[in-house]
């Protein structure tokens, strides 16, 4: 596939401007273009703006500020289009706009060139079918705020090549954005269940059953989202809404449609009024109508075929940062209560019918089931990819078993030489889901987390011995579970993005995965100590220097470099090398004497003094038996096979599993630091 250059975003408010920094960002060159040099400049103002804010929130340093404006050239010059490698239309919603530009980029543009509209209303094929590349047309559909909305749907119409879906995935990748890919539809995947709960919150005012308060607060409890429909309105606009429903309610029939209260609404100016009293007495009653409304569609779109459960779910939760998805939702209500409720709304509204899949499932008796592990085959190369972008593609009981099934049948086909491990979105592996760990202290099931985790070591072992070049790619992030499958893989193949790291001695427990086994072969038990003990992030760039990483490249040349790789000799992974001299002080600091020192309170020896008082430091914030299970396996392991390893980690698993320490530990990530008791 020919390497991305430039893109080219048509449109400089906030969403072409949002679009372009995104890009930009992510260290891809852009032409911001616009019909007046003043709307430019006011683009270029709007991203100039939001990275100055980075910069005082720390999110960005000056340098990145400077390397992102560096990268996007603005002009009012259509022409400067002529030769970019994809150009994302950002005009505002009106049809003949959208298609007079097109007609223009289409007669401008190289052949090559791949033209993508932003559209939230009209088809995809309607664009397409305005210039002389169908083929090479496709939608790219952001969500607000596009620098920070991780979500981008990929709509190809009938007539787009593969080679465009393909190219457009390439770029969402590149600015680390969630795709999913979508049939061009009305309302395409999210919109299309977002819009009735919105929609629908309207009847039930209009319809005197409630006020605005109580129906917000229906919404947010429905959902268990932070803003009901109504707020959610007034902060994207009116127009928007009524614009919306008023496109899906003449293509998809009366559920979708625009509430007359609503066009009222908008046509005074003002935004809903949020204030009153919440009449508990009408909550349940509320919240049935707003679940079957947006439930209903959900599974609508599903039947259709416009979107997978998985994908939908997925919108969802990244989209629209809901903690779970339309049929997570509806296997938490249950099937036969989401179907009566979406049955509901096919009473209320006579064209909309009960969509298959739910009338399916009902038969079935049995909750939904999602695939979140996707294997693809190419050209001799198995892809297996991690699809939990939205938990940062955490391991649980679930991916470990798909993880361990598209492996099984990888490894089955003889058409197959080499087996490459993904993670889909920002991350690799950011390690166990822990909440699982959680939940098996609290009842008594610490047996569960140790099959989990002998079932997990077991497919690691079979990764690490494939007859087939098993490769992982590290674009991301991986912490502790995530590292350890890298590490398990034959080669990684990484870009800068990515790092390793194991930070379970700050949460109360060890890494269980085989991977200090795997760092100490790799670099021997003073450094991994060391890494182990402080739980430092291990970049890229410093991971290739010691011999872990096999090839580090730029994100666009990942493919290339992942092709060659597969098409090579297996690496020597445990080879022999020579650690650069700059880390020999983490060797140091982590020596048997100095060990037994910080185990003691006191300060090692032989490093500098900042070594040396950062080390105790960080000693004294993590989980004593944490670090004494750790430094006894790392030391103990030195001496023992794969199998007599595993089997040392498992039953130090069972220990430290039941320990005060564990269970303080696991329960407060994402809160603050616990005090260790080391009990």
């Amino acid at each position: 596939m020919k390497e991305i250059g430039t893109i080219g975003v048509v449109g400089a408010g906030n969403m072409g401007s949002g679009i372009a920094q995104k890009l930009a960002q992510e260290g891809l060159n852009v032409v911001l273009v616009d019909m007046k040099e003043e709307f430019v400049k006011r683009g270029i103002g709007i991203i100039t703006k939001i990275l100055e804010q980075g910069v005082e929130r720390k999110i960005f340093t000056r340098e990145q500020v400077d390397a992102t404006l560096g990268r996007i050239r603005g002009t009012a010059d259509m022409n400067a289009l002529a030769n970019v490698d994809l150009i994302i239309e950002a005009v505002f919603e009106d049809e003949n706009v959208k298609k007079d530009l097109f007609k223009k980029l289409d007669a401008i543009c190289s052949k090559d060139t791949i033209l993508a509209t932003n559209t939230s209303s009209y088809y995809v094929s309607q664009m397409a079918a305005v210039t002389n590349r169908p083929d090479r047309f496709v939608g790219m559909h952001y969500f607000f705020h596009p620098a920070k909305n991780r979500l981008l749907e990929i709509i190809p119409h009938p007539g787009t090549s593969e080679e465009t879906v393909n190219r457009a995935l390439e770029v969402g990748r590149l600015h680390s954005k969630t795709t999913i890919v979508v049939k061009d539809a009305s309302g395409f995947c999210v919109n299309r269940f977002f819009s009735p709960l919105l929609t629908e919150s309207v009847h039930v005012l209009s319809e005197g059953i409630a006020n605005i308060a109580t129906i917000e607060e229906a919404g947010k409890r429905a959902f268990a989202i932070g803003m009901g429909a109504f707020e959610l309105m007034n902060v994207t606009g009116l127009p928007i809404e009524v614009h919306a429903s008023t496109t899906f309610g003449r293509e998809l029939g009366t559920l979708y449609a625009t509430p007359g209260l609503l066009v009222e609404q908008m046509n005074t100016g003002k935004n809903w009024d949020l204030s009153g009293e919440v009449d508990e007495s009408r909550m349940e009653e509320i919240k049935d109508r707003l679940l079957g409304a947006c439930l209903g569609a959900a599974a609508a779109l599903v039947s259709e075929g416009v979107a997978t459960v998985e994908d939908t779910d997925r919108g969802a939760k990244v989209g629209l940062r809901w903690e779970q998805g339309p049929f997570e939702i509806m296997n938490r209500l249950g099937i036969d209560k989401s179907f009566s409720l979406v049955e509901a709304m096919t009473k209320r509204y006579s064209d909309f019918k009960m969509p298959e899949i739910l009338v399916h499932q009902k038969a079935l008796g049995k909750p939904f089931s999602f695939q979140v592990v996707d294997l693809a085959i190419r050209d001799g190369v198995a892809t297996i990819t991690i699809n939990r972008p939205e938990a940062m593609n955490a391991l649980n009981e679930t991916v470990v078993s798909q993880l361990e099934e598209r492996f099984n049948a990888a490894e089955a086909d003889p058409a197959v030489r080499a087996i490459v491990f993904k993670g889909a979105g920002k991350a690799f592996v950011a390690g166990a889901d822990i909440r699982y760990f959680v939940e098996n202290i609290k009842k008594g099931r610490i047996d569960a987390t140790c099959a989990f985790t002998r079932k997990g070591h077991d497919l690691l072992v079979r990764i690490e011995e494939s007859p087939k070049i098993t490769v992982a790619v590290l674009d991301g992030l991986s912490l502790g579970g995530g590292s350890e499958l890298a590490l398990a893989c034959q080669a990684i193949v990484a870009t800068p993005a990515g790092s390793m790291g194991f930070p379970e001695t700050a949460i109360g427990i060890f890494p269980g995965l085989g991977g200090m086994m795997r760092t100490a072969r790799h670099l021997g038990p003073e450094l991994t100590k060391y890494y182990v003990f402080t739980g430092r992030p291990l970049s890229a760039q410093d991971a290739l220097d010691m011999g872990i990483i096999t090839r580090l490249v730029r994100p666009q040349d990942l493919e290339k470099a992942l092709a060659e790789v597969c098409a090579g000799e297996k690496p020597d992974k445990y080879r022999k090398r020579e650690i650069p001299a700059k880390f020999s002080d983490f060797a140091t600091v982590c020596s048997a004497e100095n060990v037994k020192l910080l185990f003691a309170g006191k300060k090692p020896e032989s490093v500098s003094e900042n070594l040396s008082e950062a080390m105790v430091k960080a000693f004294s914030r993590k989980a004593p038996l944490g670090l004494k299970a750790a430094n006894e396996l790392i030391d103990a392991e030195q001496k023992a096979s794969t199998k007599e390893a595993i089997e040392l980690e498992l039953a130090a698993l069972a220990v430290i599993m039941a320990s005060q320490d564990a269970l303080l530990g696991l329960s407060s990530v994402g809160g603050k630091p616990p005090r260790y008791t080391g009990k």
